[in-house]
């Protein structure tokens, strides 16, 4: 079930997404679940497996940044000024979903958070297989974040499709998330990225 991450194993990865299928994989925070966002199937078995509550979006990380456009509705200046300035970074965006993106990502919220990684390894690896997965944290609901290959295999023995091995976490702290539908930033979660940066730059950006 673990495979190192190699070309080899990238192959592996995209079929399994592709055809609907679970995968673990070393996010630039913690390890992560991902499938195809667009595969509703796919987005119902990974909700289910987590046990995820109710009316809590998925979020989904993206290759590049033009991958964005499959997700976002409305580009605001909010949104292009935090994005241009944090990304590739380990700010998560909350944007208004576009009509075409799933319930079962957005959880009937109409938003979807997407993040552009710093990591090029895991930009390739997201790139391999179509451009963007989700990547919520590989654990079950209410379990601490696997942050090695070994302990998704331990929450999830005999659930996933493959779980890549790109070696331990790379950082103790998830991903910052901050809300753009808005005229103004809204945290919704501190991570890597204090608040105090994201306000700083979002006020020096609109000077």
């Amino acid at each position: 079930m673990i495979q190192p991450d190699n070309d080899e194993t990238r192959a592996k990865a995209a079929a399994c997404v592709a055809a609907g299928g679970i995968v673990a994989f070393r996010t630039d925070t913690f390890y992560g679940l991902g499938v195809a966002p667009f595969k509703r199937a796919a987005v119902s078995a990974l909700l289910a497996l987590k046990g995820r509550e109710e009316g809590k979006p998925i979020l989904v990380v993206i290759s590049d940044k033009d991958v964005a456009a499959r997700f976002v509705k409305i580009r605001s200046q909010l949104f292009k000024r935090l994005s241009a300035h944090f990304w590739p970074g380990a700010l998560t965006l909350v944007v208004a979903a576009q009509q075409e993106v799933p319930d079962e990502l957005t959880a009937g919220t109409g938003t979807i958070g997407l993040r552009l990684p710093a990591d090029e390894e895991v930009r390739a690896f997201v790139r391999a297989c179509g451009g963007a997965l989700t990547a919520t944290s590989a654990n079950r609901a209410g379990e601490q974040p696997a942050r090695t290959a070994a302990e998704v295999a331990q929450a999830f023995p005999d659930e996933l499709a493959l779980i890549v091995d790109s070696g331990a976490a790379r950082t103790e702290q998830p991903s910052t998330v901050v809300d753009v539908t808005g005229a103004e930033p809204r945290l919704i979660r501190e991570g890597v990225l204090t608040w105090q940066e994201i306000l700083a730059a979002s006020m020096r950006l609109s000077g």
